[in-house]
């Protein structure tokens, strides 16, 4: 099972990919993580990486393209993978026909007003990353994480406007890729805006079924 996941920050995609690694045993694989785990183990493609980052410019997708190619390359993508992040550009979809066929391309689709009602409401353990949500998962004691027992804080980049803006600017970029893939029919689009993520991921599994991806 090599999928690509699609769909705007909030949506849920690192949920559903979570279900889907506990159930069939393949990794989730997201680029911010490569980026980072290169950067950490200082290979030459990590310092490329953190020269980029630290001066606050996007990644060449030459180098993108390339971290990418390596971490499919791993043992633990033979039996799948989940990939998240990537492509971004036409440009990299098409490289990554090059690299691996992948089975699908899941476009996780809600209204904005749902996305940013998941986003703004998500609270962050500082010491430890558990994650909480003021009305689907809050934490046994108000602004309290359950894990360590510091105070939850609310990210920057989760108030409303940034969410609303954040969403705006994902389907201008990523329309053309998710257009790619619907012309290459390789795309499944699961609406994502019901509460329950496990029901999002049986859509998600039906659909797969039904193209033989699995059984």
């Amino acid at each position: 099972m090599k999928l690509v996941f699609l769909g705007p920050p909030g949506v849920g995609k690192g949920t559903y990919a979570k279900i889907l690694v506990r159930k069939y045993g393949i990794p989730h694989i997201s680029t911010g993580d490569i980026f980072r785990e290169e950067i950490a183990r200082g290979t030459p493609l990590g310092r490329k990486v953190k020269e980029y980052v630290e001066r606050g410019l996007l990644v060449p997708d030459e180098i993108v393209i390339e971290i990418v190619r390596q971490r499919l390359s791993r043992e633990d993508c033979r039996r799948g993978f989940i990939l998240d992040g990537f492509p971004r550009t036409i440009e990299q979809a098409r490289a990554l026909e090059n690299i691996v066929s992948i089975d699908a391309a899941v476009h996780f689709y809600a209204p904005m007003e749902v996305v940013i009602d998941r986003i703004s409401g998500r609270l962050v353990c500082p010491r430890c990353g558990a994650i909480y949500h003021v009305k689907y998962r809050p934490p046994k004691v108000p602004g309290i994480c359950d894990v360590c027992g510091a105070k939850l804080v609310r990210r920057p980049d989760d108030r409303p406007e940034v969410a609303r803006r954040r969403y705006e600017i994902y389907y201008k970029t990523m329309k053309p890729v998710i257009e790619y893939y619907r012309s290459k029919g390789l795309l499944i689009e699961v609406d994502a805006s019901r509460e329950s993520a496990e029901e999002v991921v049986e859509e998600l599994e039906r659909e797969l079924r039904r193209r033989g991806v699995i059984s």
